[in-house]
């Protein structure tokens, strides 16, 4: 009978009997993982891609919207200690739950078997047969999950542990926050808590992973930043310095031919390209460059109503060119987004690079003859919100070394308000707020 089914064409090979064929082998993400070391512990990460989650764990992960992290720790403490997987991702998926969200669905390809069965009705009488081995398949994808994931149990002292957790999906660069607490018995425990009341300290130790990921084409992944600020014209800066020049800073963006001004420049960033990435890549996402392809998928989830979480962000200009990095959070819908640009200035501030920003919040699209799709997003016309929303923002991720204000594009009441490039109106107090990133989670 077996030699009977391998004689069958692979197409119908596959229809009678259900394949899972995982790859326990495959190890090609541990070439880009990254390490990093503590006294009392060290850790690694890798983040896979879609085609190297598929062939690892022999199912899409990705189109379920699942993105397998491998995370390795060990301990050099005295204690034993737990990876705290909400760190991570609060909405990370269990081994058998990922592996569940992925099994083969019996009644999908019985259908499938069936439409072949009018041509050959003979192999009707198999279909016993592909109940059983979709059940087996799905029983060794459960298996082969619970075996890769990271172990839950404390990480003894001396000892390591490794695995992966199953987090949601992330493209272009993913944000990993590995934080490790003390596991020891309820003695060692209590006694912490009542040191900790006499000397407030915390136990547990951070790591914060900046991981690029496969999958889009970042806007600023073909910016040459050493070719946009020559050493030769940084200009570095102490505080009063910092604050002249902030506040003499344009005080809107423009066209591509400066002529006419654009959304207000209402905020600055200061810190490291690398810093700055990783201060927003857990809560906002990075804008794929315009090409053919994402122009379609835009036009499409904008017919559609859904999200398209990287869509390319509509050029504005500052120092003659358009944005360096482009950053967005969306909500259900394409239409409904915080757009954030920024532009590397020849400013340093504590030895660190000063970006100047522009963000504003889409709440809708409208008709306009300034766009060449007579179509444009409509912003929230209290720019000052959305300016505020990144502070906040960026707190809560305690990410913010220090913040505070400046005097921006000058203040004009809802009552008279100014406009930008597509004539949407805006109304603002006038300020820039200004924040230095920290490269780890504060206390």
């Amino acid at each position: 009978m077996i030699a009977f089914l391998r004689s069958l064409p692979a197409r119908l090979w596959r229809l009678v009997i259900t394949p899972y064929e995982p790859d326990p082998r495959f190890d090609a993400h541990l070439a880009r993982a990254q390490t990093q070391e503590h006294p009392q512990a060290r850790a690694t990460v890798a983040v896979l891609a879609a085609d190297e989650s598929r062939r690892l764990f022999g199912v899409d992960l990705a189109r379920r919207g699942i993105q397998p992290v491998f995370v390795r720790i060990e301990n050099r403490s005295s204690e034993g200690m737990r990876l705290q997987l909400v760190n991570i991702d609060p909405r990370y998926f269990t081994p058998l739950e990922a592996a569940a969200v992925n099994h083969f669905s019996i009644g999908r390809r019985l259908s499938a078997f069936g439409a072949m069965g009018w041509v050959f009705v003979p192999l009707l009488a198999l279909v016993p047969l592909k109940l059983v081995t979709a059940y087996l398949a799905n029983g060794r994808m459960d298996e082969f999950f619970r075996a890769r994931g990271f172990p839950l149990a404390s990480i003894p002292p001396g000892g390591a542990a490794e695995g992966f957790v199953f987090t949601t999906l992330d493209l272009g660069t993913k944000s990993v926050h590995v934080r490790l607490g003390r596991s020891g018995g309820l003695r060692q425990a209590f006694g912490r808590l009542l040191h900790q009341a006499a000397t407030p300290t915390t136990d547990d130790i951070e790591f914060v992973f900046t991981v690029p990921v496969p999958g889009i084409t970042a806007d600023y992944l073909d910016r040459d930043f050493d070719t946009i600020r020559p050493r030769s014209t940084v200009e570095a800066c102490d505080l009063d310095a910092l604050v002249a020049r902030l506040e003499a800073l344009p005080p809107a963006t423009t066209n591509a031919a400066g002529t006419r001004p654009g959304d207000p420049v209402n905020l600055v960033v200061i810190g490291e390209f690398e810093t700055l990435l990783g201060a927003f890549a857990a809560r906002w996402d990075e804008s794929e460059t315009i090409t053919l392809a994402t122009c379609w998928k835009t036009v499409r989830a904008f017919l559609l109503g859904a999200n398209y979480r990287y869509s390319p962000v509509s050029p504005l200009h500052l120092f003659g060119r358009d944005q360096d990095i482009a950053l967005q959070r969306t909500r259900h819908s394409i239409n409904e987004r915080l757009h954030l640009r920024l532009w590397l200035t020849p400013l340093t501030f504590d030895g660190k690079p000063v970006w100047a920003g522009q963000v504003s919040r889409d709440i809708g699209v409208r008709f306009t003859t300034r766009a060449w799709n007579l179509t444009t997003h409509r912003i929230d016309p209290n720019i000052d919100e959305s300016r505020d929303y990144v502070i906040e923002d960026l707190l809560q991720a305690r990410r913010v070394a220090a913040a505070g204000y400046v005097e921006g594009v000058g203040g004009c009441p809802a009552t008279a308000p100014k406009r930008n490039l597509t004539g949407d109106p805006y109304f603002t107090d006038g300020k820039r707020a200004v924040i230095m990133v920290s490269p780890t989670h504060l206390a």
